[in-house]
């Protein structure tokens, strides 16, 4: 397929426990709430900890998302080794601020224990074509940041098609370790037009360097359908090599319980 249409991906052969069971394991469990305390994290943690025990057949979720100053309580509280910290920065949801706040940010955030950084890119400097600012934000932030994992959000709702694949370039060739749709603060959020395009990319990226880049579709993915579209799309563009949580994630604060209550047949209200 050139042209995206989603009615021609294969869907349906991918919705299977199998594969939703795959899903979950792609999950970024996410609170990125102006309400958010130290207390609903670290509640939040121990759900995370306690998951193994609970649903010992299926694996943990990929990792979990906070803010920054949420970074040391969740550190503190999270027991479960496989499940990594990313926490978002540089000026989100908007990235109006100045690069070295971004930076500096971005730095402490890694110092107080997360394992990768999901930032905006500048959508005010993108949209003004200033893409040499955009190139030097994220190679700026991605060495302030060191080996720890760069995801820059494209914000690809406030973007065109042709939009979407520019900023993804920029991003790549600027750093980013995974290009990532939305923040979940601006509709419309994840699309799959915007994923065709975000993984095609990608894949044209590694079909020139040999580098893998992750994808990570967020905001609006809700129902274990959402997730089969995603998986879907990655399948076809990137193939097999590309489903794994280190190269694929799904950046959801509602997905995980629905997926579960598919995969086990009951309702679960786990997270």
């Amino acid at each position: 397929m050139n042209n995206f249409s989603l009615e021609q991906l294969p869907t349906a052969a991918h919705h299977t426990t199998e594969v939703l069971t795959q899903c979950f394991s792609f999950i970024d469990l996410t609170s990125l709430n102006a309400t958010d305390t130290p207390a609903k994290i670290a509640a939040m943690m121990e759900k995370v900890n306690d998951f193994p025990k609970q649903f010992p057949a299926l694996p943990n979720v990929a990792a979990v998302c906070v803010y920054p100053n949420l970074v040391p309580i969740t550190r503190h509280t999270l027991r479960a080794s496989e499940v990594k910290i990313a926490a978002v920065g540089a000026g989100f949801p908007f990235s109006q601020t100045f690069v070295e706040v971004k930076c500096a940010e971005c730095s402490r955030t890694v110092d107080a224990g997360a394992d990768e950084i999901d930032i905006v890119i500048s959508l005010s400097a993108f949209l003004s074509n200033d893409y040499d600012t955009i190139q030097d934000e994220i190679a700026q932030i991605k060495k302030a940041i060191g080996k720890v994992h760069l995801k820059v959000i494209l914000e690809t709702g406030a973007l065109i098609p042709e939009q979407i694949a520019t900023a993804s370039k920029l991003s790549i060739e600027a750093g980013a370790d995974f290009i990532k749709t939305s923040t979940g603060k601006m509709e419309p959020a994840a699309t799959p037009e915007a994923a065709w395009i975000m993984c095609q990319t990608i894949k044209n990226y590694f079909d020139r360097t040999g580098k893998k880049i992750g994808f990570k579709p967020a905001g609006g993915i809700i129902t274990a359908q959402d997730a089969v579209i995603y998986y879907t799309i990655v399948k076809t563009v990137l193939g097999e090599a590309w489903l794994t949580p280190e190269l694929f994630r799904l950046g959801a604060s509602r997905l995980a319980n629905n997926l579960l209550t598919e995969i086990t047949g009951k309702p679960v209200t786990h997270f």
